[in-house]
């Protein structure tokens, strides 16, 4: 018969706290992370496939220096080779490493990103047995699809006035595989094909009507990315048991495509009930099993 046992409580300090921040893309996960690490002795890791690369911040959406307001970044732009294909296994490794180091530091890891495949091998591999060695708790980020499909189309027509299409000529000139490292970006392979006869036609109407297609092209295809990622994230809280609160950002985003002020409704709808459930789960401990003295299985504290 197992023997139960409770932890001491100088126990509790060791406590591995992890925080993530999901979301389709354009729901304001960076945004959140930022804000909230602000508040808490935070750093960020990064969980975007595409962000761990150098360069193309424009069309990656990457965060800047002078935006991470000195937050301490994991995971942000380390891949120098723009062909190396970074992988799960590459993933999880760096997360790893990267929590060893923050926790050292005494803060807390908030991981951000919307490479979910990546974060679900992360949480559910065996071999890493993520969940048996840190307390972890996910907020969601959401926004209905009418209303973040036109915020997405927003965004990209911005990239574009920010100069994305001379971002991609570059890393296009002489042909590129988009099949590889950060052309798998969208936006590379779609605007790819105007920069292939961009140099060998002389109408500039029609070149312009070719270029308003890629763009049209890049729209469709990051609304397509955020509902897979959105279904991916419903088949997570349904099925694999994590502790995930969903925060439903919409009438923040409504408010940003009316061009209204908006600080108000993301103070009360996102800030202010993040701030509660990421207060309360740092105050908490759980109750996980693991081996007692006598090698039979009994519950204890974290």
């Amino acid at each position: 018969m197992a023997s139960f046992t409770t932890c001491p409580a100088p126990s509790l300090v060791d406590v591995k706290k992890v925080l993530f921040i999901m979301g389709a893309t354009g729901t304001g996960k960076t945004k959140l992370s930022i804000t909230l690490a602000k508040q808490f002795p935070s750093e960020i890791v990064n969980a975007d496939k595409i962000q761990v690369y150098k360069g193309l911040d424009i069309i990656t959406n990457k965060v800047s220096e002078s935006e991470r307001c000195g937050i301490p970044h994991h995971l942000l732009g380390i891949i120098d080779d723009p062909d190396y294909d970074f992988t799960i296994d590459d993933f999880c490794k760096h997360v790893l490493l990267a929590l060893d180091t923050i926790i050292e530091n005494g803060h807390l890891p908030i991981i951000v990103g919307g490479s979910n495949n990546y974060l679900s091998a992360l949480l559910e591999d065996p071999n890493i047995a993520f969940r048996s060695k840190y307390d972890c708790f996910f907020i969601w980020v959401d926004v209905s699809l009418p209303v973040l499909f036109p915020y997405l189309d927003k965004r990209v027509d911005e990239m574009v006035d920010a100069g994305v299409v001379d971002e991609l000529r570059e890393v296009y000139a002489g042909g590129a595989d988009c099949t590889r490292g950060i052309r798998r970006a969208i936006g590379v392979p779609e605007l790819g094909e105007y920069f292939l006869v961009e140099k060998e036609i002389d109408d500039e109407a029609l070149k312009k009507k070719m270029l308003q297609h890629a763009i049209v092209k890049t729209k469709e295809n990051t609304c397509k990315l955020a509902e897979t990622q959105l279904l991916k994230i419903h088949k997570m809280d349904d099925g694999l048991g994590w502790r995930m609160a969903r925060i439903d950002s919409t009438k923040v985003f409504e408010a940003i495509l009316k061009g209204v002020d908006y600080k108000q409704l993301y103070q009360e709808i996102v800030f202010e009930p993040c701030m509660e459930m990421v207060t309360e789960f740092l105050e908490t401990t759980e109750l996980k099993m693991v081996p007692s003295q006598d090698g039979e299985q009994a519950t204890i504290c974290d």
